[in-house]
């Protein structure tokens, strides 16, 4: 087996702002790993936030390349052993699970939800598209753009998120879910998400800075929506420090390092009660597709990161008004365009 990697730079079609941070273009990493005649895809999708870029990404790659010559490992315990060889650099573990097990899948000859004895609803899974942080004008023109989808994610933690909703509620009265990205106080929270309740909002993401699990139980006590953690939440030694503070997680293949690691965080999280929603950063439809096959084990999903993208290099799950289909083809079932 034989790994290989490069630079896949993602431009978006505009200037992607959330409360935290904004980029025009995603610092991405394509990697292949090839047997045979077969060849898996993966992607890294780094992000500055959890102190990885492009370069952190290949330089591990690098570090681990020689590892994979000349064998055709067991999945599991090479995923387990990838982990343990690389200290953090989750982006880089997670385009190694990617494409481990879009090659395993390839020959197995199965897609990979069957690898994973998960089903494709027939009807397919929702997923919210996101409206992040901009004028009024530009909102008003995402929310008209995104009209086949029937949940909006909104992104707030700005001094007009009053606005923002009054805006979109002039134009739909579709259900909306809240993603603040650490940008309110705790009180600012409470006043804030018992508005929200009014305004036909779901749930509410990461109110508070990740850190402030305390007052975000406090939060809690005080308001009727639900609460996620994103921020708060990467690995599966996360878990347990949020049940009191938090309703459910969103958990990222690039956060807590590839498809083994979110199913373990899938199955942790079930025990305390948490809800889980599966989220990702701005990505190609490598990433897309390969997280959308953990769909059927997921209660809310918010996989839309590549359809901010002017060029995907790739094509793998439709979305069609909101409900995503899975490929039907081996393994995660991408093809790169021509």
């Amino acid at each position: 087996m034989q790994l290989s990697f490069e630079k896949m730079p993602l431009k978006l079609k505009k200037v992607f702002r959330v409360a935290n941070s904004s980029k025009s273009i995603a610092d991405n990493v394509l990697i292949k790993l090839s047997h045979d005649e077969l060849t898996g895809y993966g992607e890294a999708a780094p992000s500055e936030f959890y102190g990885e870029n492009s370069q952190t990404v290949i330089a591990t790659l690098n570090s681990i390349k020689e590892y994979f010559s000349g064998i055709l490992p067991e999945l599991t315990s090479t995923t387990d052993s990838v982990g343990e060889k690389i200290a953090g650099n989750y982006a880089a573990k997670a385009a190694v699970s990617i494409a481990l097990y879009d090659l395993i899948g390839k020959r197995l000859n199965l897609p990979l939800h069957q690898v994973l004895g998960l089903t494709q609803p027939l009807s397919g899974s929702l997923t919210s598209v996101t409206i992040g942080i901009d004028s009024l004008p530009e909102i008003q023109k995402s929310v008209e753009a995104a009209e086949e989808f029937p949940i909006l994610k909104v992104k707030l933690g700005s001094e007009n998120d009053r606005e923002i909703i009054e805006c979109i509620r002039k134009i739909t009265d579709k259900p909306l879910r809240i993603d603040a990205n650490e940008g309110w106080c705790r009180d600012e929270a409470v006043e804030k998400i018992n508005w929200l309740r009014g305004e036909g909002v779901e749930l509410v993401e990461q109110p508070l800075p990740a850190d402030e699990i305390a007052d975000t139980a406090w939060v809690r006590e005080r308001v009727s929506l639900p609460i996620f953690a994103d921020e708060s939440v990467k690995t599966i030694h996360d878990i347990p420090k949020l049940a009191n503070a938090f309703d459910g997680i969103n958990i990222k293949l690039m956060k807590c390092g590839g498809i083994t690691a979110a199913l373990r965080m899938i199955k942790a999280a079930r025990s305390p009660g948490l809800s889980i929603m599966l989220g990702c950063f701005i990505e190609s439809s490598i990433a897309i597709t390969a997280a959308a096959h953990l769909s059927a084990a997921c209660d809310y999903l918010d996989l839309d990161g590549h359809l901010f993208l002017v060029d995907d290099p790739f094509t793998g799950l439709q979305i069609k008004r909101g409900r995503i289909k899975l490929p039907d083809s081996p393994g995660i079932g991408v093809i790169k365009r021509e």
